[in-house]
């Protein structure tokens, strides 16, 4: 049965996953070393995006449902240069977007900027995907310094869905023949990520009314490749396909897509 994690549990997990980067930071021969997951950037880049953005979502957060837009980030967002003032401007941007997290609690409004999805735009919603861009970039620094570590089963199940529910919803008609492609994670769930004349959008599975045999393409792998694959971080031919591969060529040709 699938189980969304509780708020409690997404504050721990981004506590986890953003001791795990500065773990990954702190064994770094160099902060000039580049990431190879995310082309063109230094793990330097990549501090500066993980602690500005930790304080930027911090101050969104903080300023409460009326925002418009996302708010900048307070106090210094510049990160330093020597190795342990990183780390300890790391924590303290972490800690800002937990305080905020935590004053705000899961149901108040907030802005999001990822539009008309199926995530609501709340505070549970930012403790949510924080977790997931967390581990995700986690992983970029683990693959920057030679020791990359698969995500967390715990991170990675709720991760799958909530990329998908996200980063694949659209209401925006699918131009070709109605399909759907089923994510199978190892450790025992599964979704549908269906596209038909209206839009993409994903389901649990199994799911009351669903024909098991409706998707053009199934994609099995663990959990940790599900999300790393739906991020871009590893290939489609890493996972086990069942069905037309070339369905999700059409997918990422798709309009909407790009």
């Amino acid at each position: 049965m699938h189980k969304t994690l509780e708020f409690p549990d997404l504050l721990r997990l981004i506590d986890e996953r953003a001791t795990a980067f500065r773990a990954a930071i702190a064994s770094a021969s160099s902060l000039d070393l580049p990431v190879p997951t995310c082309p063109e950037w230094t793990l330097s880049d990549l501090v500066q995006h993980i602690g500005e953005g930790r304080r930027r979502w911090a101050a969104t957060v903080a300023a409460g449902p009326d925002a418009m837009s996302r708010t900048p980030a307070a106090g210094d967002a510049v990160a330093p240069r020597e190795r342990e003032a990183v780390l300890a401007w790391l924590a303290a941007s972490t800690e800002l977007l937990l305080a905020a997290l935590r004053e705000a609690g899961p149901d108040q409004g907030c802005f999001t900027g990822w539009g008309d999805t199926q995530m609501p735009d709340t505070a549970g919603g930012v403790a949510r995907h924080q977790v997931q861009e967390i581990a995700v970039h986690t992983y970029d620094a683990q693959v920057a310094v030679g020791a990359p570590q698969p995500l967390p089963t715990e991170v990675a199940l709720d991760g799958v869905e909530e990329n998908l529910f996200i980063t694949c919803f659209t209401t925006s008609p699918w131009p070709h023949k109605p399909t759907a492609f089923d994510f199978h994670a190892t450790e025992g769930r599964s979704w549908r990520h269906t596209v038909d004349g209206d839009g993409a959008r994903t389901t649990r599975l199994p799911a009351p009314g669903e024909d098991p045999d409706a998707a053009g393409l199934s994609i099995h792998g663990t959990a940790s490749d599900l999300v790393l694959f739906l991020y871009e971080r590893i290939p489609l031919d890493s996972l086990r396909l069942d069905g037309d591969p070339g369905l999700f060529d059409l997918f990422h040709a798709w309009e909407w897509w790009a």
